[in-house]
């Protein structure tokens, strides 16, 4: 194991001379990716099937044409939203499993000043959609903050907890309060033609009206900037990164501990809710209940592929996204059932928590 590790270690060392820092951040996902991709080419084998030409057809799914990227793009939407807020937290030192929650409550208040506001128009309706929403989510991620913070209540389990109660809380809503009449799928009426945020096919001929990629995608490749420049120029950043780091040192240090715990988590449930917004008023235009297939938990997977970086958590988002768009389409002309690239996800990410506990334990020798 050990010359495997020196092995390892001599050819991150080669590939620093032409990358610097990023080879040794990148070689451990490289490899997990790699690793994953090889079993699930031996268990398509067990399926009868030739792993490089599904591959292939995964690969055609995904690039075929610009209508296939878009639903690739579309796929990836939510789990950057997702996959920001878990990154911020981690690099504030806390664990936000409660995206799921946040979102759910964020799109519920989108929807919900959706159809009850109908005077304005679009300039009016659209930012009061979003700031119901950034309310909704920033409140159930304060909420842990706060627990956590004046109490000492791990975060892990108050948002596991707040999970249902969101969940359950939005259930109680669609099914007894807001539910459109007629239906069998309970959700809310339609939000107000000018609180729908437009599809990209609107602007361009690119793209078949059909396709459902809209400007909240936009939306996430702006906070991806914007949360890459609060972590490194602004002090707030700098306060942020220093807590999760090493808290007690902060603490001498002068920083606010408890407030910026708060304050984390906040940020991370308002940009968790956005998740919300692109299901509410980019894709349905109403609250589906139970519309989320686990954005919020898959988030977690793509802030760990990411490597907990805003720009790695883009990267991850989209190959989560490729995986879901293509498994679809292998599963209706192959054999191979689309859960096999639900493994591939489960056995990178169990490689990549490996890779990072086998770099820490090398660091502290």
């Amino acid at each position: 194991m050990s010359r495997l590790a020196n092995y390892a270690s001599g050819i991150t060392s080669h590939l620093s001379r032409f990358t610097g820092d990023l080879s040794p951040r990148l070689l451990p996902t490289f490899f997990a990716l790699c690793a994953a991709f090889l079993l699930g080419g031996i268990l398509i084998l067990f399926f009868g099937e030739n792993p490089f030409e599904v591959y292939g057809l995964l690969w055609q799914s995904v690039f075929g044409s610009l209508d296939d990227f878009g639903y690739v793009l579309f796929n990836a939407t939510p789990l950057i939203f997702t996959g920001l807020a878990v990154m911020l937290g981690f690099k504030g030192g806390l664990f936000n499993i409660g995206c799921e929650g946040q979102l759910y409550l964020a799109g519920f208040a989108a929807a919900w000043v959706g159809f009850h506001l109908n005077w304005g128009g679009g300039w009016i309706i659209i930012p009061a959609c979003l700031i119901a929403a950034a309310l909704a989510g920033g409140l159930w991620g304060a909420i842990p903050g706060i627990l956590k913070a004046r109490y000492g209540v791990h975060e892990v389990i108050n948002t596991i907890m707040l999970n249902f109660i969101a969940i359950a809380l939005t259930n109680y809503l669609v099914i007894e309060v807001y539910k459109a009449p007629g239906q069998m799928s309970p959700h809310t009426p339609l939000i107000h033609e000018a609180a729908r945020l437009p599809r990209l096919a609107a602007f361009t001929s690119m793209l078949p009206p059909s396709n459902p990629l809209n400007i909240t995608l936009f939306i996430a490749l702006g906070l991806i900037v914007l949360t890459q420049f609060l972590l490194t120029r602004t002090v707030w950043g700098y306060e942020i990164r220093f807590v999760g780091n090493a808290p007690e040192v902060a603490t001498y240090g002068g920083i606010d501990v408890p407030r910026v715990t708060v304050w984390t988590m906040a940020l991370s449930g308002i940009v968790a809710g956005f998740a919300g917004v692109w299901e509410v008023m980019g894709y349905r235009y109403r609250f589906l209940d139970n519309f989320s297939p686990g954005f919020g938990f898959t988030g977690i997977a793509v802030a760990l592929l990411g490597r907990n970086h805003p720009y790695g958590v883009l990267f991850g988002a989209l190959l989560f996204g490729a995986l879901s768009k293509g498994a679809l389409d292998i599963e209706i002309l192959t054999n191979v059932p689309r859960e096999l690239f639900l493994i591939i996800q489960g056995v990178l990410i169990l490689l990549l928590v490996c890779a990072e506990g086998f770099s820490r334990h090398r660091t502290s020798e």
